[in-house]
Order: structure tokens, then C-alpha cells, then sequence
């Protein structure tokens, strides 16, 4: 696929992804050993959007598994369609009746409805779940399992053998290895600490906010309608509030929401007003717009429109 680091940045760039030099080489250690990767880093920073991206560079469908407390294998791996079942065995009545008519005994005709099972636990019954779509896929394909520290420790647990093996248990179809091995991406916001186990069977990889030159490149690549001399003041402003003690810190995601936002609203300059009213866009704890306010506009630290121009390596030049 990609035979350097420098090819996976390339490609991750044309989806819209900047990849700082770490990213891109845990990415191709990753794609070239074969195992899966565990990104770890607070809530929008972009570990759901590496999947994505990764799944359109190397042109393989994505197959996404959003994890949350109380998922069960049912949700995640199959199911059977008991419905279906049923409505087979309605049909089959007839059958089934001349089948056991031949018996003599009870036990003999159990014998035979047995050797029937499979009829009815074969794979026109299975309801293939994202883990057993990956798997069995005819193609390669990308499987994201999203928020996996949202997940329970006995979901984690099942995950393994799927991580280290590429396989899985079915009782009654046995073992189902994949086709073709997927490229796995796990993302955790850290709300938990995942188990040794998982992390063993994983490249990892902390994602954490961009600096201000790399957010605001990522605000130029997506909002480019955006005037350059906004587009830094906004990112400035995004960095300061991330230094405050806030309940939960803008994502990157709302930093591109706010930079379209202003565009919207044909904002030429990011004086206090406009600040004051799109603050929303950014916070969304009123704790968090109240502090923010204090800080931004009311005193605290300085708005970046009453600092006085500094000669920062053009920092300031539009």
C-alpha cells in the first residue's frame, strides 16, 4: 500500500487530514505490521476523523462500531433472525412432521431433528453485526471501534481474540477467520483505563490538541473561505480558552464550526460582539461561556484584538 511515512502523510492530506510526523509513522507501523491501533486523546481531536480518512485514502469501506455501556456481543458481533427461523420452520411444517412421523421412539426422532440443526443455524439466518462484517467481508475494509473505553471491561475482554487472532467463535458454526485482515482503529477518550491485554495487542498513539500553527492550517485547509486574518485570531482565541479550567475544552471539530459560523455571518473582524455571540458555538456548558466571558471580554486575559501587535515571525501579517 504506502511504502514510507511520507506517502501516508501525502494521502491522509488529500482527505483534508493533517497528520503531524507522529501520527503518520504510528499509522504506517501500524498498516505495515498489521496490528491494530489504539488512539487515545481527549473528545474531538480528531481520532474518529483519522479513521475516516484512512478508510477513503486507501479506498476500503469503513465498518464503524460505536461503543457504549452495556454493549453486548449480540449488538457487536451477530445475531440470529429468530424471525426468520420461524417463519421457516412454518413453512418446513410439513416436512418436519414426516421426518419425525418416521420415528419410532422419542429419542430417535430428537436423533433426527438434531441432524436437521443446521439447517437452521446456517449463515441465510445470521444477521452479521460491524465485528462479523470486517470478518467476513469479500473485500478489505477499515473497522473503527469508536469509544471503546465507553464499553464495559467484558466487552473489552471478548474483543481480544478478535484483535490478536482475527477470528472468532460462533458455537454453532465454529470458528470464522477473516477474509481478509481488516485495518483495526480503536479510539478511547480516556474515561477509563483500558486493560494491559488490549493495549498489548495495539500500536498506541496519544492525540492531543493541535498547536496553534496546526490548528490553524486545519482551519485554512477546511474553511478557506475564512479571511486569514480571522482565521487567526479565532484559533488564538480557541488556544486561550483551552487554558482555562473549563468542564469541557473546544474540539477542533468546533473550532472548523465556529470558523464556518463566522463566515455565515460575513464577520470581517472578531471584535467583542461577535465573540460574545458565537461563543456558543464553542462552549457548551453555560459555566464554561460565563468563565469565558470573564476572561475574554470582561477583564482576566487580554482579547487578542486589544494586545498590541508584536513582530512574531509574521505571526500578525495577513
Amino acid at each position: 500500500m504506502y511504502t514510507n511515512i511520507d506517502q501516508v502523510t501525502k494521502a491522509l492530506a488529500e482527505q483534508q487530514y493533517i497528520a503531524t510526523d507522529e501520527i503518520a509513522t504510528v499509522m504506517f507501523l501500524a498498516n505495515q505490521l498489521g496490528k491494530p491501533l489504539l488512539a487515545e486523546g481527549p473528545a474531538g481531536v480528531g481520532k474518529t476523523e483519522l479513521a475516516k480518512s484512512w478508510a477513503k485514502a486507501t479506498k476500503r469501506p469503513l465498518i464503524r462500531l460505536q461503543c457504549y455501556e452495556g454493549l453486548d456481543e449480540s449488538k457487536a458481533l451477530y445475531e440470529w433472525e429468530y424471525a426468520k427461523q420461524m417463519l421457516y420452520t412454518q413453512l418446513l411444517r410439513d416436512k418436519l412432521s414426516q421426518i419425525l412421523s418416521e420415528a419410532s421412539t422419542l429419542a430417535e426422532a430428537a436423533d433426527r431433528l438434531g441432524q436437521e440443526e443446521n439447517a437452521f443455524f446456517s449463515d441465510r439466518f445470521l444477521l452479521a453485526r460491524p465485528l462479523l462484517k470486517a470478518l467476513i467481508s469479500p473485500e478489505p475494509v477499515v473497522l473503527l471501534i469508536d469509544e471503546i473505553d465507553r464499553a464495559d471491561a467484558e466487552f473489552e475482554a471478548f474483543l481480544l481474540e478478535i484483535l490478536s487472532d482475527f477470528q472468532v467463535s460462533i458455537p454453532e458454526l465454529g470458528t470464522v477467520m477473516a477474509k481478509h485482515q481488516p485495518d483495526v482503529l480503536l479510539t478511547s477518550n480516556n474515561t477509563r483505563e483500558l486493560s494491559e491485554a488490549l493495549k498489548r495487542r495495539c500500536l498506541y498513539l496519544f492525540v492531543d490538541y493541535p498547536t496553534q500553527e496546526a490548528e490553524l492550517n486545519i482551519v485554512r485547509m477546511r474553511v478557506p473561505e475564512l479571511n486569514q486574518k480571522l482565521a487567526r485570531q479565532a484559533v488564538e482565541v480557541v488556544q486561550n480558552l483551552r487554558q482555562l479550567d473549563l468542564k469541557k475544552a473546544p474540539s477542533v471539530s468546533e473550532t472548523i464550526d465556529w470558523a464556518k459560523a463566522l463566515v455565515m455571518l460575513n464577520a470581517d473582524n472578531l471584535d467583542k460582539e461577535v465573540l460574545q455571540n458565537t461563543l456558543t458555538v464553542l462552549l457548551k456548558h453555560e459555566s464554561d461561556v460565563q468563565k469565558a466571558r470573564r476572561t475574554l471580554i470582561d477583564g482576566g486575559k487580554p482579547h487578542p484584538l486589544d494586545r498590541p501587535r508584536r513582530n512574531l515571525g509574521g505571526r500578525w501579517n495577513n
